[in-house]
């Protein structure tokens, strides 16, 4: 044993002399070699026909494995956020990324002695964006959003304009007042910066307003704004930025610069539309590759966006419009556990981003290019505060004449206090041309990021309920809620049909046809058409649930070509069948309605008095009237008395002039049956008087407690 021990070292001197290492590139005295000396570990390896064991090369790799990288961090970070106690409580999601990519940037700069990479343009709306809006997109609420359209899009155009204009013309009176450092920032310049710097990010809104569960109303307001002021946002920037750079500008520049807007906005609109059906089309044939059916809800989503970059129209709207288009077919023609995977994709996708997108805001923080100037970087915080909350007042004093639910001061005041600024105005301002003050506006727009997301997102939650703004149900609607709504909305497109107007339930109420008659018919196969507007209520509230409960059990598919039930689902079906009939068969009580009255007028009801009150007793109003008082008054009368849905009860004082032949025997002794009424000719005569008294008297007291009322 004693000479086997040098074994291990000789081995491992051979293996060390085979070994070939590819280093990244390192600053050396000698000659470079991607090898060691071979003075330190024997012949070199770099000699040709060398046998290698071992190598390494990084640079094969590094892209790709420094993007798991990142991704890894960013998740580990996110991870550790949710398992930090009672931070999540206090400090936002986005502000805890910021602060840990704040962190990484410090490290990268204080090792490398440069600045750390940064957050390209193109990667931000190419790749780190899309998924995000897609996500929006398709989990929108459909109804909330078309029912608040007009005030979204008011909103996000014209209050766009409205803060686009306030704080570049703003900035450029600032300039003017400080001509000593900021005098050679031009009007075009303010006007471009006040584009980029007016943008709402809709993934800080959402990071922030998904933890407040405010309610429905206020969120797709906060959110629909946001999502498409990113658009009007993009378009103003360009427009401003192709302005710039012509030599001079004239008043036919500014019409055509008013109608490209326009011409953005809806040709990312169709084109939306477009790829959407093509994608609800697709997805009627793929019963037989189910595997893929996911699939194409991501290419074609991403491919709507590609293709409105490449015409230079709106990609945020024409992603926005492919998924609110194709979300109701494809939903109705995959199955359910395609369902599944395309919106865990999309979650974990958007994700993915959104926590990339702020890490990397806090990396790229950590620059050499920082300029600073007072006037400047106050007045642009100041100026957004001020000019987002007039533009929100104004506004909504305008569109709550024209709304039912009008915008409470406290939502308004939410509104404005949300307008968080995040990655689209911080992508812009890298691609501006360089010219002297570029470096002043990346500081300002880093400093703007940072105030809205750490002292707004951070106070806007104690601001909720200190204001005691509304909060969303937890619960999610019932199927009887549903109904009641769809019931409420055909009730209300029919009263707008006859008045003549055209309102939001009237147009709604004709797309339904429209949808049904012939989108329905050619985008969904036939196998999958629900036969029972109920049936289709029921899937998507199961799916909802399926959503909300991601620890409940598979549901069962109730479509055509479902698994069948098994004897002990049915043993189960048939015992609440059998309860529950059994149940609604001893209701002994009848009820009735003015549309269902019971033709039997021959039954005889008993009036009761209880003698445990010495001063009152309760009488039946069903019984106030003799069954067979004469006269057609009593008749009448008697068919006003059934109209009642149950035995009503109401109180009565004695009267001692009543005769006491004028009640039943029978009601005396409630537990021993009536006779048979006997016939008309068998009366006395004093027994009809006192029937004709007790009628009068009767109906005076019905009548004296009608007036009372």
């Amino acid at each position: 044993m004693a000479v086997l021990w040098p074994l291990p070292l000789l081995l491992s001197q051979h293996l060390w002399a085979c070994l070939a290492l590819t280093l990244p590139d390192e600053p050396h005295d000698g000659p470079p070699s991607a090898g060691f000396d071979a003075s330190r570990v024997g012949p070199s390896v770099d000699l040709p026909g060398a046998l290698r064991v071992f190598s390494l090369d990084y640079h094969h790799v590094q892209a790709p494995f420094e993007i798991v990288l990142w991704i890894m961090l960013a998740s580990l970070a996110k991870l550790g956020f949710h398992w930090s106690g009672r931070v999540p409580a206090v400090v936002p999601e986005s502000c805890v990324l910021i602060m840990v990519g704040l962190l990484v940037g410090g490290v990268i700069y204080g090792v490398r002695h440069s600045a750390p990479p940064t957050l390209s343009a193109d990667a931000f709306f190419l790749f780190l964006l899309p998924p995000i809006v897609l996500d929006a997109g398709y989990f929108l609420p459909g109804r909330l959003f078309f029912e608040n359209l007009g005030t979204i899009l008011w909103y996000a155009v014209l209050g766009t304009l409205w803060n686009v204009l306030g704080i570049g013309l703003s900035l450029y009176g600032v300039c003017l007042l400080v001509p000593d450092s900021l005098g050679d920032i031009s009007l075009l310049h303010c006007l471009l910066f006040g584009s980029l710097i007016a943008a709402v990010d809709p993934v800080a809104v959402l990071s922030v307003f998904q933890e407040m569960h405010v309610n429905e109303q206020l969120h797709i307001l906060v959110f629909g704004e946001s999502l498409l002021n990113d658009a009007v946002t993009v378009v103003l920037y360009k427009l401003f930025e192709s302005v710039l750079r012509l030599p001079s500008v004239t008043g036919l520049d500014v019409l055509v610069g008013g109608c490209r807007l326009i011409v953005v906005g809806l040709g990312g609109f169709f084109v939306g539309l477009f790829f959407g059906l093509v994608s609800a089309l697709t997805s009627r044939f793929t019963s037989r590759a189910q595997v893929i059916a996911p699939l194409f809800v991501f290419l074609y989503s991403y491919l709507s966006y590609l293709t409105s970059e490449m015409l230079h129209f709106s990609g945020i709207t024409a992603i926005v419009t492919c998924a609110v288009t194709m979300k109701q077919y494809v939903e109705a023609n995959v199955s359910e556990r395609s369902n599944t995977s395309i919106q865990y994709f999309l979650k974990m996708w958007s994700s993915v981003s959104e926590t990339l997108i702020f890490v990397f805001l806090g990396v790229s923080t950590i620059q050499d290019i920082h300029m600073w100037s007072w006037p400047f970087v106050c007045s642009t915080l100041l100026l957004c505060l001020v000019w987002r909350a007039t533009g929100v007042l104004l506004l909504t004093a305008v569109v709550n004449k024209f709304r039912r639910n009008a915008v409470t001061f406290r939502d308004q005041f939410i509104i404005a206090y949300g307008g968080l600024r995040g990655a689209i105005c911080f992508s812009l301002v890298f691609l501006i041309d360089d010219f002297p003050k570029k470096r002043l506006f990346i500081t300002t727009t880093i400093v703007v990021i940072l105030f809205t997301v750490f002292v707004q997102g951070m106070t806007i939650k104690p601001l909720v309920e200190l204001l005691d703004v509304k909060r969303k149900k937890r619960a999610l609607p019932t199927v009887s809620e549903e109904i009641h709504s769809r019931l409420l909305d055909h009730l209300l497109s029919g009263i707008e049909d006859v008045v003549g107007y055209w309102g939001q339930h009237y147009w709604k109420d004709r797309f339904e046809q429209f949808n049904k008659k012939y989108l329905r018919r050619f985008l969904i196969g036939e196998r999958h058409q629900a036969r029972s507007s109920i049936l289709r209520v029921y899937q998507e509230l199961e799916r909802r649930e399926q959503q909300g409960d991601k620890e409940a059990p598979p549901q069962v598919d109730p479509r055509p070509g479902g698994r069948p039930l098994l004897p002990e689902e049915m043993d189960s079906i048939r015992r609440i069948l059998s309860r529950n009939l059994q149940s609604f068969n001893k209701k002994q009580t009848p009820a009735y309605s003015r549309h269902t009255l019971h033709q039997d007028v021959t039954a005889k009801t008993a009036l009761h008095r209880h003698q445990s009150l010495p001063e009152r007793h309760t009488c039946n109003r069903s019984t106030l009237c003799p069954q067979r008082a004469e006269g057609e008054f009593s008749k009448s009368y008697r068919g006003r008395a059934r109209l009642s849905r149950s035995h009503t009860v109401c109180s009565a004082s004695p009267r001692r002039s009543d005769p006491p032949d004028s009640v039943d025997p029978a009601a005396l002794n409630p537990t021993q049956p009536s006779d048979p009424e006997p016939a008309e000719e068998q009366r006395s005569p004093l027994h009809r008087a006192s029937i004709e008294r007790a009628t009068k008297k009767q109906l005076s007291f019905v009548l004296e407690s009608e007036m009372r009322q």
